[in-house]
């Protein structure tokens, strides 16, 4: 079978992110119950969701064959559980005879899978309301992948909100809408900062992120931007 165009690829690959992110928004808070809420902790829960796609995610960033065979067995192994419903067993990390995706990431931190199995740790700890640990979790990951990055700077901006630090998850959104040079992930992280923003009081940060999407995204926008840009001036 022939392969690709580099152009056709990254078209695919855009097309893959657009339907990722949009079942991801389906899964996000309405925002109008956002912004009655904005005082408290924001938690926009990633999720099964997320975790249920990484399997996608990982398969793109470790199309070779990874030397340390022993680390592909324990994250595959925890990988299986993920799938099966099986979270406790799939973070593992308290035998070695399961050692899960905290026990992969602890013995193989130096490599790429240790690093992905620290990410998908982190998401499981944020799933269990313990927001320390996954942020700290998460700060661990690190890819070439700017998708993984901006999606990583994205639940860690979660799990601030979820500790009542949303100036601190603000920023980390604004990382989240830069760290990727895919449009529509651009866009959803502008989104999110956009509201954070506005629910924050900070309406000239709202406005500038609202106006960003009116002005690169409103493909993917609807025309919502320009009445986010109206609720700056009176929220």
């Amino acid at each position: 079978m022939a392969k690709l165009g580099k152009n056709a690829q990254n078209e695919q690959e855009g097309k893959e992110t657009v339907e990722f992110f949009k079942d991801l928004d389906r899964e996000a808070l309405n925002t109008e119950i956002f912004l009655e809420k904005y005082s408290k902790p924001l938690g926009i829960v990633f999720g099964a969701l997320v975790l249920g796609v990484l399997g996608f995610f990982a398969y793109k960033q470790f199309v070779v064959v990874p030397q340390n065979a022993e680390a592909v067995k324990s994250f595959l192994a925890a990988q299986k559980n993920l799938t099966e419903g099986k979270d406790k067993e799939a973070l593992g990390g308290k035998s070695a005879a399961n050692p899960g995706f905290v026990g992969t990431y602890n013995d193989f931190s130096s490599t790429e899978i240790g690093k992905l199995s620290a990410y998908n740790a982190g998401l499981l700890k944020f799933k269990e309301g313990k927001f320390q640990e996954a942020f700290d979790l998460l700060d661990k990951f690190s890819s070439d992948n700017k998708t993984l990055m901006a999606m990583k700077f994205g639940a860690m901006a979660d799990a601030k909100s979820g500790l009542n630090k949303n100036d601190e998850a603000l920023s980390l959104l604004d990382k989240a809408a830069t760290a990727s040079e895919d449009p529509y992930t651009t866009y959803y992280f502008t989104r999110k900062a956009g509201i954070l923003a506005l629910g924050l009081k900070k309406n000239a940060d709202a406005k500038k992120y609202f106006a960003t999407i009116d002005e690169k995204y409103q493909d993917y926008d609807n025309g919502m931007s320009d009445s986010y840009i109206e609720m700056t001036k009176y929220y």
